[in-house]
């Protein structure tokens, strides 16, 4: 046998050393920790039920609210556009659902209120980013700031919803499961709601014309043109009906997570969801278990704080979340490496 056989011999994919084990896929890693999780969560459920029941009710609270973000950065980057305005999403529709429904006596109104003032802040930034070309960094900051600032000079500290606040509402015998009965199927219908369009966005992203038509933009705008795409026209509109997402998750947390408004009251969860729709590899299923990770770390230093567990400062508690968030990104490294859509943060122009 000649060298140059043996050398394509040798360089087939079982001889290369440099081929992951399948014991090492990302596949593997994910579903041992998931393993893990649920003996670890069935063993605190026996220790102390009551306990275990409030930190899941936690963590899918705080998990709607990150996974709602999530998708809205998702259709942003898979479309070519960063989107680092959730924050100012988050607080602006807050802002907006709750003065509306004070004002108007309804809950559906506020939500409508709420999600009227994401799709604007979409439209905004998709104005800057695609049709003005700015710097999309910068975009997003803008946004951030001028909804920080409004928010807190229209504040009125006297207005407040009263008894005005989606409650849960219990799925049948689904809401007597142990574990995950009052977790998942006790809830406001808001976190319904979102779950919903966790499974609706993820079949649309990944099997519809849409879907692909999307990735195509994201990737290279240029052939997607040749074939009969107008790019600029749907990143406007992708970016702004992913506004729409963040309206709803800012009118989720006034009007169901936390039932009032005050200044800066989002608290860095828009760059949370941000880390979620990284870590989740920008798919909503992927997102949505991402949002529960960090939901738990949220949840678990709630209870921390209410429980006085240590003798330190709250601030160090309350730490906890965005420590996690640092250090599961720095390592995401161990579940693979994910490549960003190739003409990301890449203004488009028309030739």
């Amino acid at each position: 046998m000649s060298s140059t056989a043996m050398d394509r011999g040798s360089n087939t994919p079982e001889d290369r050393s440099d081929v992951p084990s399948r014991w090492t896929t990302p596949r593997v890693w994910s579903l041992a920790a998931a393993v893990v999780l649920v003996a670890l969560v069935w063993g605190f459920y026996a220790w102390d039920g009551a306990q275990t029941t409030a930190v899941l009710s936690g963590t899918v609270r705080a998990a709607t609210l990150l996974v709602l973000g999530a998708m809205c950065g998702m259709i942003g980057e898979r479309s070519g556009i960063v989107n680092i305005g959730i924050e100012g999403q988050f607080l602006m529709s807050a802002f907006a659902a709750f003065t509306a429904a004070s004002i108007s006596g309804s809950l559906f109104v506020g939500v409508l209120a709420g999600v009227s003032t994401g799709l604007a802040m979409g439209w905004m930034l998709a104005a800057m980013a695609v049709g003005l070309r700015t710097d999309q960094i910068i975009a997003g900051t803008v946004l951030n700031i001028a909804a920080l600032g409004l928010t807190s000079f229209f504040y009125d500290r006297g207005r407040s919803l009263g008894q005005l606040k989606y409650q849960a509402v219990e799925l049948g015998p689904l809401a007597d499961l142990p574990v995950v009965g009052t977790a998942l199927f006790n809830r406001p219908p808001l976190t319904y709601l979102a779950l919903i369009l966790v499974v609706v966005l993820h079949v649309l992203l990944l099997r519809s014309v849409w879907g692909m038509r999307t990735t195509a933009i994201g990737e290279h705008p240029g052939a997607a043109a040749t074939v009969g795409i107008d790019v600029i026209r749907l990143r406007y509109l992708n970016v702004t009906l992913a506004g729409g997402l963040a309206g709803l998750g800012g009118a989720y947390l006034a009007l169901e997570s936390v039932g009032t408004f005050s200044r800066a009251m989002t608290g860095g969860r828009g760059f949370l969801a941000l880390a979620v729709m990284i870590f989740g590899r920008r798919t909503p299923l992927g997102a949505y278990a991402a949002a529960l990770f960090f939901g738990f770390t949220t949840a678990l230093q709630g209870q921390f704080q209410l429980n006085d567990t240590f003798d330190i400062p709250s601030q160090f508690v309350g730490m906890l979340p965005f420590v996690v968030t640092i250090i599961v990104v720095a390592a995401a490294g161990l579940f693979g490496r994910m490549r960003d859509p190739a003409a990301l943060g890449q203004p488009y122009e028309v030739r």
